[in-house]
């Protein structure tokens, strides 16, 4: 057991011991060089959540182009529904092999399986010459973003800064809507090509922010919490020297993390009840964060977001605004608007804590959603242009609503609930849920809307209200917690695992007893 103040690396120079009140320094990223190489590994790391998100716009875009409507044989229905769907089977698969790849050979192994299928499905799609071809590399490019959007965070969570990883890990879902944004924008320029480059070129594109993010992936050192569980504590220092301390391996930076770190990796291995996914169901606490890492999944797919970022060309037509120009117009500065309020929504996790964004959030979504339906009904009676129109500006409120909250907080919340030999599989469930909610929406949306239009809003309306309830019940605030007390948030015998590990005959624990202090820990 790796005491309080005491570190194992097995090197011959040990360095000194870390006072056992060391905290972290509060720091800007602007002004410590000493941060910039993981402040550039981390913001690059970022760019790996756009292939989502480039999709997701991609699609939307590419239904009012008549070019990929005739080369798709015009899909409607059932149909267009598997189109979208196949993309989020590829997810699905993707995301349960991501977990096991991670925690056997590491997080950037991961990254780098999902950036070669990215790059594997993109050519296909690009260069497809049948309806059948697309549709294999939307598969294959599903299950790029199943790896990339399991094992990206995880690497992103585990190398930044202490102090700065709350924000760090809110930012990465916020590159979903950087590549919303080409993705709109690149379609709504080609779309004055009469030839199939008209789409194809958007294909190609995918690309952009997976090459741009790949010097980081060549740079960026190994998970220190990865090392130290397959015990490579000297590489895990070096790890955490390179990205935390210009080098500096004795840093109290390095020491006071490698502590937590190894202290916390052995508690979790001693107390564990079971291995694998079983062991997320094997106590209340962690059937509690199974809970919200489904919920989460789940709502947000489920808010009424697939229907507007899917089939926005549908839902814009359903109140008369039917020219391609003005749909993809709309489209663009809608993923602007999107990438602006999802990095607000990042920036105050700490200000204003994970719960009171949650529920602001439904609140506003809730008010926007039920806008949104009566303004479609009205036009479906009336027909008249203004009414469809006061549709658009309700649409960016409500997603102004979902970004400051689900965007952000998709993978950050069950990143920071998990322990660490379960925060893998907890972020891959994260993703099956949602694969489950989008490919079930997929399938239904584009039949609902043909069948009973506007009305179906109001099923979305019902989920809101399920969600309010939900977070005000189950979602416990994280804000400024360490690992330690998110154990004590989850898990009721958290005392007694601290006294039974503890040495108490240890100087050091006396220090912390008297410090009134536990275990140091590692901060999530």
């Amino acid at each position: 057991m790796v005491q309080p103040g005491e570190i194992r690396d097995g090197s011959q120079n040990q360095p000194d011991d870390v006072p056992i009140d060391y905290t972290v320094p509060h720091v800007s990223i602007w002004k410590a060089s000493h941060l910039w190489k993981a402040t550039f590994c981390v913001v690059c790391l970022c760019l790996f959540s756009s292939a989502n998100g480039y999709d997701g716009s991609l699609l939307n875009g590419l239904q009012s182009l008549d070019t990929w409507q005739e080369f798709m044989n015009h899909p409607t229905g059932a149909w267009l529904g598997f189109i979208n769907a196949i993309y989020w089977i590829g997810t699905f698969v993707g995301a349960l092999v991501a977990a096991w790849t991670s925690n056997r050979f590491g997080r950037k192994a991961g990254v780098f399986v999902g950036l070669f299928l990215v790059s594997v499905g993109t050519a296909v799609q690009a260069a497809a010459p049948n309806d059948i071809a697309f549709i294999i590399a939307r598969l294959i490019v599903g299950s790029s973003s199943g790896f990339l959007n399991n094992t990206a965070p995880l690497l992103l969570n585990e190398i930044s800064y202490p102090i700065h990883r709350p924000v760090a890990n809110a930012l990465f879902m916020c590159g979903y809507y950087l590549g919303a944004v080409i993705a709109a924008w690149v379609t709504f320029g080609t779309r004055v090509l009469d030839s199939s480059w008209s789409w194809r070129i958007p294909s190609i594109t995918q690309m952009i922010c997976p090459v741009l993010a790949l010097p980081a992936l060549l740079i960026v050192p190994e998970s220190p919490r990865w090392l130290v569980s397959v015990n490579r504590v000297p590489d895990a220092r070096a790890a955490l020297a390179d990205l935390h301390a210009s080098g500096d391996t004795n840093s109290p930076v390095v020491n006071h993390q490698l502590i937590e770190i190894q202290h916390t990796l052995e508690l979790e291995e001693e107390n564990a009840t079971t291995s694998g996914f079983a062991e997320m169901i094997s106590t209340p606490g962690n059937r509690h964060r199974l809970f919200i890492t489904v919920s989460v999944g789940f709502y947000a797919q489920w808010v009424g977001n697939v229907v507007v970022s899917y089939y926005l060309a549908l839902v814009l037509e359903g109140v008369g605004i039917t020219q391609t120009k003005d749909q993809l117009l709309i489209s663009g500065c809608l993923q602007i608007w999107n990438l602006i309020f999802a990095t607000v929504g990042a920036s105050l996790v700490e200000k204003v804590g994970r719960r009171t964004l949650f529920l602001l959030s439904g609140a506003i979504m809730f008010v926007s959603y039920i806008t949104i339906a009566g303004l479609s009904g009205g036009f479906y009676t009336t027909h008249h242009q203004s009414i469809g129109t006061a549709v658009v500006p309700f649409l960016f409120l409500y997603f102004a609503g979902y970004d400051i909250a689900l965007t952000p907080l998709l993978t950050a919340y069950p990143c920071e609930v998990w322990p660490f030999r379960l925060r893998s599989r907890g972020l891959s469930i994260a993703w099956i849920s949602v694969v489950f909610g989008n490919m079930f929406n997929t399938f239904v949306n584009p039949i609902a809307l043909d069948s009973i239009g506007w009305k179906y809003y109001f099923v979305f309306v019902a989920v809101l209200i399920a969600y309010e309830i939900t977070v005000y019940l189950a979602y416990p605030e994280t804000r400024g917690h360490t690992l330690e007390d998110m154990a004590m948030l989850f898990d009721k015998d958290v005392d007694v695992i601290v006294v039974r590990d503890r040495d108490r005959d240890s100087p050091a624990t006396d220090e912390l007893d008297k410090a009134g202090s536990a275990e140091l820990v590692e901060r999530v």
